[in-house]
């Protein structure tokens, strides 16, 4: 389980945030660009610092400015799926999803069976030994996943993991990447601005507006808000599309 409260002062507004993320549930973060919904997964994984707060995973501490804590990211575990992959061109589909487990140098004929569990459950066994980059926009997703997941994480944080791909594909893999969330029991949070991500792969759901939270509640309820506060520059304008300051956005 996943508690935080994060603090960071940034160019043009102050993040204040509360997070609360039960094992196995999806938490989306909805806004636009530059609302502070990348910055929050950057604070959680140790890759930003906030000013005030603290991060509580699985009843252990991993940061706190009362106590002076900070423990680093790569001492965290946890997986980050990011919005462009972030895959190794050069490695092959097995090597990029076994590099945690060989970083922490578990030895291969322990985790072969592992990885070609995963390569089977997301449809990729065929291209195991195929360079990420003759890959399709929808296999690297799932390599990236694998990846992240492959580690056991404590936390899992994906960064518009689906923007990347067509309309086709990502139609499909929303009701995947939902399956092996949930499976993998895990808290994990995602960054969206797609209603439609939100509502078929989420739990719970926050909107953030310049670093604050000015809604939030259950996935199903984004069919029916009519509590957006008035003087937010939020607007739905369709089940598929989220308009903020007039500018539409899937």
């Amino acid at each position: 389980m996943l508690n935080a409260t994060l603090i960071k002062k940034l160019r043009d507004f102050e993040l204040d945030i509360d997070l609360s993320v039960n094992d196995g549930e999806v938490m989306v973060l909805l806004g636009e660009n530059g609302s502070g919904k990348s910055t929050v997964l950057n604070l959680l994984s140790g890759l930003l610092v906030p000013d005030e707060g603290n991060i509580i995973l699985n009843n252990i501490e991993l940061f706190s400015s009362e106590k002076g804590i900070f423990v680093p990211p790569e001492e965290r575990n946890i997986g980050y799926v990011f919005q462009n992959y972030a895959l190794f061109p050069h490695m092959t589909v097995f090597d990029n999803i076994s590099f945690g487990l060989r970083m922490r140098r578990i030895p291969k004929n322990q985790f072969n069976e592992e990885v070609d569990r995963f390569l089977e459950d997301l449809g990729i066994a065929h291209v195991k030994c195929e360079r990420v980059t003759n890959l399709s926009g929808g296999q690297r997703q799932r390599v990236a996943l694998a990846r992240a997941l492959i580690i056991r994480p404590h936390l899992l944080l994906l960064d518009e993991p689906l923007t990347a791909l067509d309309q086709s594909a990502r139609e499909k893999i929303r009701l995947e990447l939902r399956t092996q969330l949930v499976n993998s029991n895990q808290p994990s949070i995602l960054v969206t601005h797609s209603l439609k991500d939100a509502r078929i792969i989420g739990d719970k759901v926050m909107m953030l507006e310049k670093g604050k939270v000015i809604w939030s509640g259950k996935a199903s309820d984004l069919k029916s808000l009519s509590t957006i506060p008035d003087d937010s520059a939020v607007n739905f304008v369709s089940e598929e599309y989220i308009s903020f300051s007039g500018i539409a956005i899937d």
